[in-house]
């Protein structure tokens, strides 16, 4: 019986965590196919929030013996805003039955050095 967790972002200006409006929330998450299939695009709310996604994740017992599958979903995270560095944060676990919040702290362009985009890659859980 497939289970599932919730996702929610907060976007904000990386030094002054000033909430950052409008900005564009793209969830992405690979198939069993390899493929990118998108699960949600929404935009942040004066607040910086986005609302909760409900996300697809794999049943605790499914990973209680050696050899499954780790008890969490992968998902990749997209923010951009005119004006900011667009962030791409990788392999965001989420956990059945479980809100997680995601950071998205924003670069202004006139920070950022030149660079277009800033990559966080998550490390997994050592479970």
């Amino acid at each position: 019986m497939p289970q599932s967790g919730v996702l929610k972002t907060r976007v904000f200006t990386s030094r002054g965590q000033l909430p950052v409006e409008d900005a564009a929330v793209s969830i992405v998450q690979r198939g069993r196919d390899g493929k990118q299939h998108l699960l949600n695009i929404q935009t942040s709310d004066q607040s910086g929030n986005t609302l909760p996604t409900v996300i697809e994740t794999p049943a605790p017992q499914d990973s209680q013996s050696p050899g499954h599958r780790d008890p969490f979903a992968l998902c990749d995270i997209w923010a951009e805003c005119p004006g900011y560095q667009l962030l791409l944060v990788q392999n965001v676990q989420i956990f059945p039955d479980v809100t997680s919040i995601q950071d998205l702290p924003l670069i202004p362009l006139a920070e950022a050095g030149g660079r277009p985009a800033d990559r966080v890659e998550i490390s997994p859980q050592d479970l």
